[in-house]
């Protein structure tokens, strides 16, 4: 489904369209973003706020429509990324606050929306080098989380993010949202238990997964001699025996106090700095 053309033929380079219907079917189709089968169908997702829109058309990302409230007309950056998009041949839209909170289903939603090419990185293409770092989460089930992991694998200068079994899709409004951005700097891959594992043993990588079974304190492993690939479990059930086993540690971070777990996402940022802490320093921080 494309939702720059569908029965209205093709839009002329150059050309901004005012949009204050809810009824019209280009809004339909944006709107329909939210739903994860659309997303995959049409290749495509929705990014909110001009930062994020900023920093993927740095990077190089797709925008097929960039979308703006009638209020941030003539704003110098928003003018900006309407040109850059017009000139990739995209469809700039200008709308109504109302059209706009019904796309993003928010009541003071930001001033602008990008609706971009998703982009995945193949598990085939990773081949890791001395000093990278990879996380992989096993069926991670919340976009809170995976936003905040994707986010954090970005600031701890990790490599990218592997996604096992059937997870929570990383292109999702409320994913995007917690990444800040990440997501368009962060390469993300996704592959069954068994892609990953076969992958595994010919990536040359040192697999350190976090288990409640774990022996190991994560602070005793050597992240130096081979890439990392910090292994993550399931929110509620954590990781199966299958996944387990094919870890070179298991590690466990030590706890004290009445909680007997920490959140997904806090325990992936432990394991990632402490993963990366002879790689970090102050000076080179930007």
């Amino acid at each position: 489904m494309s939702h720059e053309h569908r029965g209205h033929g093709p839009h002329k380079v150059g050309h901004v369209k005012e949009v204050t219907s809810l009824a019209n079917p280009i809004i339909k189709d944006i709107k329909a973003l939210s739903d994860k089968k659309t997303r995959e169908q049409s290749g495509t997702f929705m990014a909110e706020g001009l930062k994020l829109v900023i920093d993927a058309i740095e990077l190089g990302w797709t925008i097929r429509t960039l979308v703006y409230a009638k209020a941030a007309k003539g704003k110098p950056l928003v003018e900006q990324m309407a040109a850059k998009t017009v000139a990739s041949g995209g469809l700039v839209l200008e709308v109504s606050e109302k059209v706009l909170s019904s796309i993003t289903r928010r009541d003071n939603p930001q001033m602008v929306v990008g609706i971009f090419e998703n982009r995945w990185k193949s598990l085939r293409e990773i081949h890791p080098k001395p000093g990278e770092t990879w996380i992989a989460l096993d069926r991670v089930r919340d976009p809170g989380n995976l936003g905040t992991i994707i986010r954090t694998a970005d600031a701890a200068g990790a490599s990218g993010v592997i996604l096992v079994g059937e997870t929570t899709d990383p292109f999702s409004l409320e994913t995007v949202r917690a990444t800040m951005g990440s997501v368009f700097a962060v390469p993300v891959a996704r592959a069954t238990a068994e892609e990953f594992i076969g992958w595994k043993k010919h990536a040359g990588v040192s697999v350190v997964a976090t288990h409640l079974a774990g022996s190991v304190d994560y602070r005793t492993i050597d992240y130096k001699k081979k890439p990392v690939v910090i292994l993550m479990g399931n929110e509620q059930s954590g990781l199966p025996e299958h996944l387990a086993k094919e870890a070179d540690a298991l590690a466990r971070i030590p706890q004290q106090g009445r909680a007997d777990s920490l959140n997904l996402a806090v325990a992936s940022a432990v394991m990632l700095f402490e993963a990366r802490r002879h790689l970090l320093s102050l000076d080179e921080a930007k």
